[in-house]
């Protein structure tokens, strides 16, 4: 093949290279811009995800039209980011974002259900606990639902960082790799060179020395088929002929001839030879690197243009000059002579024909990374090098700003995941500044909460590396900034703020930062809702020390620390909304626990009133018309007496738990030495007879005050209380004890002048006692450690009657010495004149009276008692029994002076008793005697045609007084009924 066309071969072929190169350069940086597009679209997606869960919260929490109607905006935006995406075309990515539109349905249908569950709320609020139970619900699995649409979204941004480095890393592989095939290209156009031209011209010019000097036999023997091959067969022939023939002029003239014909022709070789080292000389002086040649000696004996662009020096200036002394950092020189020295000693060289990365030295005396390849040129001795010089300063540069901006990448989503694990803003800041501190670096980073009201900032974290700085500058947690005018108040607006050198800021601030030898500052906002809650401050020693990378960084994890701030405090007011609810739901189900015993215990207090009216009556009649009793007959029959009116109280009070004292009710004087003494003899068995049959002692101990001052009072409801206290010391000591009953006068203050203020009752034993957690919910109803034995509703009782009194209970108690409960009556200072007042005894007149009820038992009782005070009683079993007795009497001419009646009866009740007795005689008093008499009372319900209430079991003394009140209020009124 022909010189010329091989290097018209080369040239293409360098020429595809460099098209190949291009065509790769161009493919990997549209794969970048894909990457780039696919990242900035799920950063997209990301927000709007967000924005959606923020609003949904929102709508949770307040139930705003505004909230929803944003949602919904919110939720559209995201819809239309979620139509066919082009970057996103891996079948991963595909799938992931499947799955993003699927989660993104539900979410919609249950925000759906939930504004729905709303709109029900509002139009049936007597289903309000179910449709709030129905709301937590759907608020919780639109919360989960939408947090994995953010980790999808988390994982498309992260998917698409890769993709960007991976791109990146491509292209530099791909330009390495055709820059070696440019070099690898050049190099075998020099050796094409070398071998087709200058080593075959060098020995046809030897060969015309040989043959000048008269060796006609010397023959070049060349086989090549190229120009010069065709030259050196050409000098053989005429060596040949000048050899076999006989010179003579003509011959002469021709070989002259044909001489000539030869040189013209080698002339024609030297040029094609010129222009091809030509265009080798302008590829080296156009290629990209750098190509440096070296002799044995070290001295630069080339030089090209892209050479003299990276080091600076001009090729006239380099030239014969020593390249160690010119282009090698001055540490690295010795080691450069040593190689060359071994090389020409040895042969061998390490390097030689590899690729390395080293430090160059430019003419400005800067040192920069550069990439070398060297190779020995041709085979003459002594050799030759030739160096391909490449400056990698901006790839390094790239690389760095790369693996500092993945670094950052990284350190946010760690941080992102730490904070995203924490649930309280502290932790959360200090997560913040301690890995900022260990891992970006600074030297002082804190964070600090807004304070608008007051426009000032007051430190809420500080990093543990920055504790000591911060003492010194007086920043330490819970300090206060004022926010002057300074970059404090461009970041309070929402502005980050950079101060590359705050030495020249004369402000306090920066001012107070510049003492600790602080000089670059960046303050970051924290902004949720358009609102600037906090700050971020970081500071390093070093002015300009923060790069725009660095800043960008700082903005971003100022906003996701303020994302997860802010998620912080809607998770914490959600949580104290569920604990209100659920203390709610607790405090209502303990009110519906209560509202059903009373209901219950109203079920029955009909009938066991009705029960216990005969003896309460028989009982009363006997103890104040039988003078004759015995004394042990009389306090029998009082204990007797007392008893049923403890069990009266039981049945009333079961439906009042924390049930404040009705203003009717009235309140006596209470002696409470009498009172316990009572208690001890209704509970001797308990405490004294039963135990006893066990082998077990109780011992029991009175240390009560003499003179001790009346409390005003319910007496029946004190004695339960404190049989309730008596049979619960004495159930917390199975083994036996001192059980001791004490009361004492207590003064406000320390001065014995003063009246006495508070009397102390307590019942203490010596028994298992209570741990902490048993002695707060002692009181709660039904809570109980005695398992079946207990029902819970003791010290519950207790407390019902201490709150109805306006007194106090304390408990003091020590696990395995035993408990003390102490109740606390103020006493009035009119106590003692109530005490001393006299009943003023007022005669009852004979009265005509009609009793309707529906229990044979009561009737007996009331009519054997009433008459025994003189009254005439006519008995009537049930309501239309009495409306015929009370006609027939109008009838026949006669009248009833009062109707006792019943309230619940069969087929006819009370109600319809006093309407049908006031339409015959609207003058006529008409009491109505039911168990529910209390509650009525309590409640202000006085049925119609009713002149008074009162409750069963019926007191005697009750009866009278009501008898007189309601005959003066006949007689008064001329004969009307009150």
């Amino acid at each position: 093949m022909k010189i010329a066309t091989r290097l018209k071969l080369a040239g293409l072929f360098s020429a595809a290279v460099v098209i190949v190169i291009s065509a790769v350069l161009w493919t990997t940086t549209q794969q970048v811009k894909k990457e780039l597009a696919k990242n900035e679209a799920a950063g997209e997606i990301l927000n709007a995800v967000t924005a959606v869960r923020h609003l949904t919260l929102e709508y949770v929490l307040r139930h705003e039209e505004r909230a929803r109607v944003q949602r919904r905006l919110s939720q559209a935006s995201l819809l239309k980011l979620l139509t066919p995406i082009p970057e996103f075309s891996d079948a991963e990515e595909l799938a992931i974002l499947e799955e993003f539109r699927r989660t993104h349905t539900v979410v919609d249908t249950l925000f759906d259900q939930l504004v729905a569950n709303q709109q029900e709320r509002k139009a049936a609020p007597q289903a309000s606990e179910v449709l709030e139970e129905l709301d937590s619900r759907l608020t919780g699995q639109i919360i989960n639902q939408t947090q994995a649409m953010i980790s999808d979204a988390l994982r498309l941004s992260v998917r698409s960082r890769e993709g960007v480095l991976k791109a990146q890393q491509r292209a530099s592989v791909a330009v390495a790799a055709f820059g070696g095939a440019v070099l690898l290209v050049i190099m075998m156009t020099l050796l094409l060179v070398l071998r087709s031209v200058t080593r075959p011209l060098e020995r046809l010019r030897a060969s015309t020395e040989v043959v000048g000097a008269g060796n006609l036999d010397y023959r070049l023997d060349v086989t090549s088929r190229d120009e010069i091959g065709d030259l050196a067969r050409a000098f053989d022939a005429m060596t040949s002929t000048l050899k076999g023939t006989t010179v003579s002029r003509d011959q002469l003239v021709m070989s002259n001839a044909q001489l000539q014909s030869e040189i013209t022709e080698r002339k024609r070789t030297e040029v094609a030879l010129r222009e091809s080292q030509e265009r080798n000389l302008a590829v080296v002086n156009t290629a990209l690197d750098g190509i440096v040649s070296i002799d044995h000696e070290g001295r630069i004996v080339d030089f090209n243009a892209a050479a003299q662009g990276i080091f600076g020096h001009t090729k006239g200036d380099v030239l014969g000059r020593d390249m160690a002394e010119l282009l090698i950092p001055p540490q690295w020189r010795a080691q450069h002579r040593q190689g060359l020295e071994h090389y020409l000693a040895t042969g061998l060289g390490p390097i030689l024909g590899q690729r390395v990365e080293l430090t160059a030295l430019r003419a400005d005396g800067t040192e920069f990374p550069a990439e070398l390849s060297i190779t020995r040129s041709g085979s003459a001795h002594p050799p030759t090098f030739t160096g391909f010089v490449r400056d990698i300063s901006e790839r390094k540069l790239s690389e760095q700003k790369l693996q500092a901006q993945l670094g950052r990448l990284n350190l946010l989503h760690q941080i992102t995941r730490a904070i995203g694990e924490r649930q309280d803003l502290p932790s959360i800041f200090q997560v913040v500044v301690n890995s900022l501190e260990d891992q970006l670096p600074v030297d002082f980073a804190c964070m600090s909460l807004h304070d608008s009201s007051n426009n000032i900032l007051e430190i809420a974290s500080v990093g543990i590396r920055s504790a000591v700085l911060a003492t010194e500058l007086v920043m330490t947690a819970h300090e206060q900034v004022t926010i002057d005018a300074n970059g404090l108040s461009r970041c309070v607006r929402g502005e980050l703020v950079y101060e590359p050198d705050i030495s020249q800021v004369a402000f306090p601030f920066p001012q107070r930062l510049a003492r600790g030898k602080l000089r670059s500052l960046v303050v970051a906002p924290l902004l949720t809702e358009s609102r600037v809650f906090g700050v971020l401050i970081t500071a390093r020693h070093a002015a300009h020390a923060f790069s725009s990378g660095e800043c960008e960084f700082l903005q971003q994890l100022s906003e996701h620390v303020a994302l997860a701030a802010h998620q912080t405090q809607l998770y914490g007011t959600l949580h104290q909304a569920y604990d209100d609810l659920r203390l709610s739901q607790q405090a209502v189900m303990q009110q519906e626990r209560l509202g059903a015993l009373g209901q219950m215990a109203s079920g029955i207090a009909h009938d066991i009133n009705n029960a216990i009216s005969p003896v309460t009556l028989y009982t009363e009649t006997l103890l104040t018309n039988e003078p004759g009793l015995s004394a042990r007959g009389r306090n029998y029959l009082e204990t007797i007496q007392r008893s049923i009116e403890d069990v009266a109280q039981t049945v009333t009070r079961m439906g009042e738990f924390y049930r404040h004292r009705e203003p009717q009710l009235t309140l006596t004087p209470v002696q409470l030495n009498l009172l316990l003494q009572q208690v001890i003899d209704l509970t001797r068995a308990r405490w004294h007879d039963i135990p006893q049959q066990r082998g077990v002692v109780i011992q029991l101990r009175t240390e009560l005050a003499p003179d001790l001052p009346v409390v005003m009072g319910i007496e029946s409801e004190i004695r339960e209380a404190l049989i309730n206290l008596f049979f619960n010391a004495i159930d917390a000591m199975p083994d036996g004890g001192t059980l001791t009953l004490r009361t004492k006068a207590v003064q406000r203050v320390a001065d014995a002048s003063l009246p006495l203020e508070h009397v102390h009752l307590e019942v203490e034993d010596t028994g298992t006692g209570m741990d902490e957690a048993t002695r707060r919910r002692c009181l709660e109803p039904f809570f109980t450690t005695k398992g079946a034995r207990g029902t819970g509703l003791g010290l519950a009782m207790v407390y019902g009657v201490v709150e109805r009194h306006s007194a106090e209970i304390e408990i003091d108690s020590t696990q395995g010495l035993g408990t003390t409960m102490r109740l606390v009556f103020s006493v009035p200072f009119v106590a003692a004149a109530l005490a001393s007042t006299e009943i003023l005894d007022v005669s009852i007149p004979r009265l005509r009276l009609l009793i309707v009820d529906d229990d044979p038992m009561l009737l007996k009782s009331l009519r054997d008692v009433l008459e025994v005070d003189g009254h005439d009683v006519t008995t009537a079993n049930g309501g239309q029994a009495g409306i015929d007795a009370f006609r027939a009497t109008q009838e026949a001419g006669e009248t009833f002076a009062m109707v006792i009646t019943d309230l619940g009866m069969p087929h006819i009740d009370g109600r319809r008793v006093a309407e049908a007795v006031k339409q015959m005689s609207p003058l006529t008093p008409v009491i109505l005697l039911t168990g529910w008499g209390r509650k009525l009372m309590s409640n202000g319900e006085t049925p119609p045609h009713i002149d008074c209430i009162l409750s069963k079991p019926p007191k005697l003394g009750e009866l009278r007084k009501t008898f007189i009140h309601l005959s003066r209020l006949v007689g008064s009124s001329g004969g009307s009924a009150a």
